[in-house]
């Protein structure tokens, strides 16, 4: 995969000016870069034409653009869309690893679910991401070619990062992609289109509620410390209590905003003695659930709830000040709907 070639994507204006200068090419390189990079999205260094043909091949001597396309894709009945897209995280076992992208289309908007790791190292019982494990940190690139490269990305309205991994748990390579995305430079996007979810990490979690405006999205599932940490074990490590209080400190009032995902089991957590915890641990805080079906997975005995009891969770919350929605269920025919993504037996595929 271009062998020992570094990266221009995912590099910021500085490191770009850097890479310029030690190649000993013009100061204002690093700017026509950064254009070809985040606003052309050019495949290659030989499409940068407004540098000179030796420029570009100093260029290409040691870079890549980084660009990489989707080897395959899955279409879901319901028009949604999951590509496979190779990764340079590498494996201990040398290798190559890959990631699911999925694609939302819905009237006007157009959401993309993006990953940040190869497998998960948070292990929810509910996951089919965490049944295959931890086995590689995508780099700021390999979260920024999801979009680079999709097919679809001129559609793009929203990017949610939920897809495999937990990016508090590669919070450097999340911020840069978000910085990228965001910044004047890049895609120039508002932070109010991006959404990052969290199952809550110790002092990883107050980070990015400091340093970035984007939207957080928190995985609650059970407002029960002991019934949580039985399905999400990293409840061990910051409860959701702790996670909530954490919130409190931060304005969710005006544009940015702040939703927990609460899948629904029949009769685990789904009950009226639930709808009134969620509504006691959310008192004072500015937020909206939004309430997910739950996708079996292979050796997980959990119920699914069904939608008349879903439907009241959701009316007790909204009658008690707690905004809350019944998620839409996208893509399950191809296994991209929530808690489904795995690329665990595709290695031997490609």
């Amino acid at each position: 995969m271009n062998g020992e070639k570094k990266v221009l994507m995912g590099l910021s204006p500085e490191e770009l000016k850097a890479v310029v200068r030690e190649l000993g090419m013009p100061s204002f390189t690093a700017s026509q870069i950064l254009k070809w990079l985040y606003q052309q999205h050019v495949g290659s260094i030989d499409e940068m034409t407004n540098l000179s043909k030796a420029n570009r091949e100093r260029l290409t001597a040691d870079y890549v653009v980084g660009a990489m396309a989707p080897i395959d894709c899955q279409r879901s009945k319901d028009g949604t869309i999951k590509y496979l897209f190779p990764v340079r995280a590498g494996s201990s076992s040398g290798a190559g690893l890959f990631v699911e992208t999925v694609f939302i289309p819905d009237g006007e908007r157009a959401t993309l679910c993006v990953s940040c790791q190869v497998g998960c190292k948070m292990n929810c019982l509910f996951c089919q991401t965490g049944k295959q494990g931890f086995e590689g940190q995508l780099t700021a690139a390999d979260i920024l070619n999801q979009i680079y490269s999709l097919p679809e990305r001129e559609r793009l309205t929203n990017i949610v990062f939920m897809g495999q991994g937990e990016p508090m748990d590669n919070l450097d390579a999340v911020m840069r992609a978000t910085e990228i995305l965001t910044a004047d430079y890049g895609y120039a996007w508002s932070p109010r289109r991006i959404t990052v979810s969290s199952v809550g990490v110790k002092g990883k979690l107050k980070r990015f509620l400091d340093e970035s405006e984007c939207h957080v999205a928190i995985s609650m599932h059970s407002p029960l410390p002991e019934q949580r940490r039985r399905l999400m074990p990293a409840e061990g490590q910051m409860s959701i209590t702790e996670v909530v209080e954490l919130l409190k400190h931060y304005d969710f009032s005006h544009q940015r905003r702040c939703s927990f995902e609460y899948i629904c089991f029949g009769g685990l957590n789904d009950t009226p003695a639930f709808a009134r915890e969620i509504v006691k641990l959310l008192q004072g805080l500015e937020c909206r659930v939004n309430l997910i079906r739950f996708h079996e997975i292979p050796d997980v005995d959990l119920p699914g709830s069904d939608e008349k009891r879903m439907e009241a969770l959701r009316d007790y919350l909204t009658a008690h000040g707690v905004f809350t929605t019944i998620r839409a269920s996208r893509g399950q025919d191809i296994l991209a709907a929530c808690g489904l993504l795995s690329t665990d037996k595709k290695l031997a595929r490609h």
